[in-house]
């Protein structure tokens, strides 16, 4: 899931894009071989909490049917499994994400639904490789660390004396120390003088001292934002600054507030390592720096730079039997950060998908309209796939009936906006008709709502005057804890939760595709913001399609 600029045509699996060893290119072409018999324990070996419908309720027979299927037939801990376990996280331009576009597009094909993958562009090649990060002076201690996508790697270890940043006031103060980080290791971000949750201080902490806390805290976020717009530096400048005055490496703590979680993103550096470190130990080498202990770290990072890498989405559909020219879509951006899995960004939504694509092939044959699933590539530097998609496929965006995205985590759907479409109460209202009750009660709906204009790839619809549909998860905790951290794993996937969203989907996407009107799309008027200017509705925007596009 996109939430802010962050800081901090198929082809073989054998491409020289990208030189795997003959183990990995075994292993990643037969994932879905390999995996097939575990997928089907799973399936089996796990007694799951079941959707419960009202007997009088009068649900039509083929929703009836996939709340049946869902209950007693998943498979969504099986694909999960060989999703996340199997390939990994799914950085643009590694390896892992062409792994996850084959291994999704031979996952519909399996199922008798035509599937391939739409390039849209390219992306530098990177692959992770072993990290490991040691404090060797004035003791020893093994660190808790991560290197940043992309970010170079160490030919051999890189081992270095820690500095922080100077107590200046003024641009000129800061360059004139720039030269003294030659052959050291930067810590450039912010000190962590407490490194507890809020909610745990505010559980414990008296009321004034919860609130003495607050505002230290509070004062020391400001006072450091001040520290670095006063250097004439930022996210981007400050790593280049460091990095072209010789700097050995750059360490960053991207702490979210919650214990043991930090999160990963780009490095901004082309020929020096960088690297998160967790906030213990990042607090522990930040005291002894500014209180002239010198402590000396070791950084190896074995990551390696691959040939240009092919971006695509990957496509598959269900051709309508009366009305093919006009479209359902299923969306879910397949890429995520590599600090973890990607499993709750967006593994989560990624297999609600995939199991909707199974289910309405299995139990809705004669479909009137077309059957899309989309899963996107490169949402995560700007909804470059969805945005490739509207693009290049103008027909299909001309024809479609509704878009529902799902990308907020692991929890069920409790909200969905009417995305600023006026009659969208309409349709939205009637289909949710046709929703299990036990699924639909705790939705609430926001009619006619406001456009998205970013975050996730329903925006790329929007935008483009689609109806596009935004399925809103409970939070579980997504942004402080998994939310493109290091703790993004299969195990705080709620399954539970997921098997009602599909359930919903299918049933959404089942509602949408009988219905025998097509979708209004009159937009609402726009209001004004606070300071009395007319709100815009989002423009289209053109996806990157090279990562030299992006910073």
């Amino acid at each position: 899931m996109l939430m802010s600029k962050d800081f901090f045509t198929l082809i073989p699996l054998s491409s020289p894009q990208f030189p795997l060893s003959l183990m990995q290119s075994i292993y990643i072409m037969r994932i879905n071989r390999f995996f097939a018999v575990p997928a089907v324990m799973l399936a089996t070996q796990f007694s799951w909490a079941q959707v419960k419908v009202d007997p009088k309720e009068n649900l039509n027979p083929i929703v009836k049917s996939f709340v049946d299927e869902v209950n007693n037939n998943s498979q969504l801990e099986g694909m999960a499994y060989e999703l996340l376990d199997g390939i990994g996280p799914r950085l643009v331009g590694t390896p892992e994400m062409l792994a996850a576009n084959e291994w999704s597009a031979e996952k519909l094909r399996s199922w008798g639904i035509d599937a391939n993958l739409q390039q849209f562009g390219t992306w530098k090649g990177w692959q992770r490789g072993t990290t490991h990060v040691d404090m060797v002076f004035p003791r020893v201690k093994s660190l808790s660390a991560t290197q940043l996508a992309w970010s170079p790697a160490t030919k051999k270890a890189v081992e270095a004396v820690v500095v922080v940043l100077p107590k200046v006031s003024s641009k000129a103060e800061f360059d004139k120390w720039l030269p003294s980080v030659k052959g050291k290791i930067v810590l450039m971000a912010q000190y962590q003088k407490i490194g507890r949750s809020d909610e745990q201080i505010k559980e414990f902490a008296t009321p004034e001292l919860y609130e003495k806390l607050k505002a230290e805290k509070e004062q020391a976020t400001k006072d450091f934002t001040a520290y670095v717009k006063n250097i004439g530096y930022d996210n981007n400048t400050l790593p280049e600054a460091l990095e072209n005055a010789g700097a050995a490496g750059i360490a960053i703590s991207n702490w979210t507030g919650i214990m043991g979680a930090n999160r990963i993103f780009g490095a901004k550096t082309s020929k020096i390592p960088m690297i998160d470190i967790d906030v213990e130990d990042y607090g522990m080498l930040y005291r002894m720096a500014e209180k002239g202990a010198q402590p000396k770290i070791k950084i190896d990072a074995q990551s390696k730079v691959l040939p240009e890498a092919k971006n695509f989405n990957t496509i598959g559909m269900i051709k309508g039997k009366e009305k093919p020219d006009e479209y359902v879509i299923l969306s879910a951006h397949l890429d995520s950060w590599d600090g973890a899995q990607g499993a709750t960004d967006n593994g989560t939504g990624t297999l609600t998908m995939l199991e909707t694509m199974r289910i309405l092939k299995k139990y809705y044959p004669n479909n009137k309209r077309t059957i899309v699933i989309g899963l996107w590539g490169s949402e995560e530097q700007g909804l470059n796939g969805s945005r490739g998609f509207v693009a290049d496929n103008p027909q299909i965006i001309k024809g479609t009936q509704a878009a529902f995205n799902q990308d907020n985590g692991t929890g069920r759907v409790v909200n969905i906006s009417g995305q600023g479409f006026v009659k969208a109460y309409d349709y939205i209202g009637k289909w949710l008709d046709g929703v299990p009750k036990a699924v639909r009660s705790h939705i609430k709906t926001d009619f006619p709502g406001m456009p998205g204009g970013g975050g996730s790839d329903h925006a790329s619809f929007v935008a483009a005057g689609v109806p596009g549909f935004s399925l809103g998860s409970l939070n579980w905790g997504y942004f402080g804890y998994t939310w493109h951290t290091t703790k993004d794993t299969y195990d705080k996937i709620v399954f539970d939760e997921v098997k009602n969203n599909v359930i919903l989907t299918a049933a959404l996407a089942y509602m949408a595709s009988e219905d025998p009107e097509f979708t209004n799309r009159e937009k609402r008027v726009m209001p004004k913001d606070d300071k009395g200017n007319l709100v815009q509705w989002p423009e289209v925007r053109e996806p990157k399609r090279s990562s030299k596009d992006y910073k």
